[in-house]
């Protein structure tokens, strides 16, 4: 997934980048209302880790902007404000979750995958699809039952896959998935990545649409591959 951090602490939003990224999310980061404003303006996100106590434009603010411009990206809250009324302000503004510092870091992880999760309409941490299982929470992948090692890129890669089985993302979309701002992209990363899972999980289960993109079909193949 791709990640916005909003958090003016730099500390904080050193740790949060280094621990998403670990995670296997591309994480951004900026450190002001105005600046996240501009960054959810220009790139789709899966999710934002949002600080209140922001400079230039609260926290608050740049929810309440976000939602009147229809922007549905999941929010989590990260704050030091922690009364009960701050909590319902924050969650009435369009949070969709709050989580008041000092936190856990895996549960931070945790609430993560769960926000994920719920905008994509699923309760549980697994895609199957297709003989290929993919566990968010433990970063384990299945081929017809048998343990697959996947490098980083490539499970993030499979992940944004599995998420839309049927549609056809072109590599500009997959490369937003994989890089965060200031992370070099290779000109063939996505072919790269995508060879390798093939390699792996089988020829046919990624499908290349020519002059379009990638995608994992909805039903196995019945005849030779496009």
């Amino acid at each position: 997934m791709r990640i916005l951090i909003v958090e003016d602490d730099r500390d904080i939003g050193a740790a949060l980048q280094r621990a998403l990224r670990a995670d296997d999310h591309a994480a951004d980061w900026v450190l002001d209302g105005g600046a996240a404003e501009a960054a959810l303006q220009q790139n789709v996100y899966d999710l934002a880790l949002l600080d209140l106590g922001l400079p230039r434009k609260d926290g608050i603010e740049v929810l309440k902007t976000l939602r009147a411009r229809h922007n549905r990206v999941p929010v989590l809250v990260l704050t030091a404000r922690d009364t009960a009324a701050d909590v319902v302000r924050g969650l009435d503004a369009g949070a969709d979750d709050y989580l008041v510092k000092p936190f856990d870091l895996d549960v931070l992880l945790a609430r993560v995958r769960a926000l994920a999760r719920r905008s994509s309409g699923r309760a549980e941490p697994e895609f199957a699809h297709l003989e290929v299982t993919l566990n968010t929470a433990t970063h384990e992948v299945t081929h017809q039952g048998h343990p697959v090692v996947l490098a980083p890129k490539e499970f993030a890669l499979l992940q944004a896959l599995l998420a839309r089985p049927g549609v056809v993302l072109s590599r500009a979309q997959l490369e937003e998935k994989l890089y965060g701002w200031g992370e070099e992209i290779e000109s063939n990363a996505v072919e790269v990545y995508i060879h390798g899972l093939r390699r792996k999980l089988g020829q046919d289960f990624i499908r290349n649409v020519r002059g379009v993109g990638y995608m994992v079909p909805k039903a196995a193949p019945t005849g030779n591959a496009a």
